[in-house]
């Protein structure tokens, strides 16, 4: 018998586990893998045993190492529940796609490795926030943070980009010891979602979405965070939902508040009053306070400033879409992925000899002539 071909005895517990979260079906992967279905329960059942060939195409298809099917049980810290589905997809209630599911994974596997880095260093990523519920004012909540980020009114406008502005806030939640981790998902099924249940509390965003979009989604994730809320969901899509998540509804109208309180909303909406509704206005008011134009709609419609029948009928004119860049360099991904606070732990820890250069490698993901420019990178930023 060839090499290749040398059956693994593996826990097949953990194997139905590593495929039940992986969302993959048997049918798909049986394909995939290039046997039949029948044999793959087999495997499932105990009654049939992977080649090393098929086990290596399976780990490569659900993004397990195949050293964890070699692992007598499932981990502890892998049997957790999936936030709670606050998206409201009709027939798809805590239903999510693989790469959701993966970024899930990640996102966890990273909260770990982040509470272990700070207690080599002896240090805490405890939220330096006040716990709050749905019967505090949104917007005065919204306010006092607002203020807390020196988030002023000149800055949103002046900053040469959305980008700009959405770094500038994750800085502002990170200092706040809240990890914010960008991972690609599909837009129709996921926006955001949060990890509230273990410290350090962790946001991640779709980095798929249009960089206006996440800006409204970051700090509405921010206040599931205040609220202490495991969550998955899709923000601006519940904007003017009429049958509303009371939660949902609470973190939109912080997320409002927030980023176009309504004081200034009023001010600009009034200046631009006779021709607010044209697409030329509404392009320049979104272009100067980078945010989206779902969002500003919604801010007009909350503030009698235009109907529903002409908020959906100027939500469906066509608008130029963001132009997507191609791939960033490895350096401005890894940044972009994991945040210059879990990169700077990963750094301290190498820094202090808790762990090893390839150590720091296997963390960020990247190769070793990559780490220095990340470094430089988020120094110069």
């Amino acid at each position: 018998m060839k090499s290749k071909e040398f059956e693994v005895e593996i826990n097949n517990e953990v194997l139905k586990w590593a495929i039940k979260t992986s969302g993959w079906d048997t049918l798909e992967l049986s394909k995939k893998i290039g046997i039949n279905e029948s044999d793959l329960n087999k495997v499932l059942n105990n009654e049939k045993k992977f080649t090393i060939a098929q086990l290596t195409k399976l780990s490569k298809l659900i993004k397990r190492p195949i050293a964890f099917f070699l692992l007598s049980e499932i981990p502890r810290e892998e049997i957790k529940p999936l936030p709670k589905d606050y998206r409201m997809i009709p027939r798809k209630k805590d239903v999510f796609s693989k790469e959701t599911l993966l970024a899930i994974r990640i996102a966890r596997k990273l909260q770990t490795s982040s509470r272990e880095l700070a207690q080599n260093l002896n240090t805490t990523l405890i939220p330096n926030v006040t716990k709050i519920t749905i019967n505090d004012n949104p917007q005065e909540v919204a306010e006092e943070y607002r203020n807390k980020a020196k988030f002023l009114e000149d800055l949103q406008k002046k900053a040469d980009s959305p980008s700009k502005v959405f770094n500038f806030l994750r800085d502002f939640i990170e200092n706040q010891n809240i990890l914010v981790f960008q991972f690609p998902m599909p837009v129709d099924d996921v926006r955001g979602f949060t990890l509230s249940e273990d410290i350090p509390k962790v946001i991640v965003i779709n980095s798929k979405d249009q960089i206006k979009s996440r800006i409204f989604t970051i700090m509405h994730e921010f206040a599931h965070i205040l609220l202490d809320e495991s969550i998955i969901d899709m923000p601006e899509e519940s904007l003017v939902r009429e049958k509303q998540n009371k939660i949902e509804e609470w973190c939109n109208k912080f997320a409002s508040e927030f980023l176009l309180p309504k004081a200034i909303a009023e001010r600009i909406f009034e200046e631009n009053k006779s021709n607010l509704t044209e697409t030329k206005t509404l392009n320049r008011l979104t272009n100067k306070w980078k945010i989206s134009k779902k969002f500003i709609l919604y801010k007009m419609l909350k503030l009698n400033f235009i109907d529903k029948p002409q908020y959906e009928e100027i939500l469906r004119r066509p608008y130029k879409k963001e132009k997507t860049k191609g791939s960033p360099p490895p350096e401005v991904r890894c940044i972009s992925e994991k945040g210059k606070r879990f990169i700077s732990l990963v750094s301290a820890n190498v820094n202090n000899n808790f762990i090893t250069f390839a150590d720091a490698l296997g963390y960020l993901s990247v190769k070793a002539d990559h780490y220095q420019k990340i470094l430089e990178k988020i120094k110069g930023d």
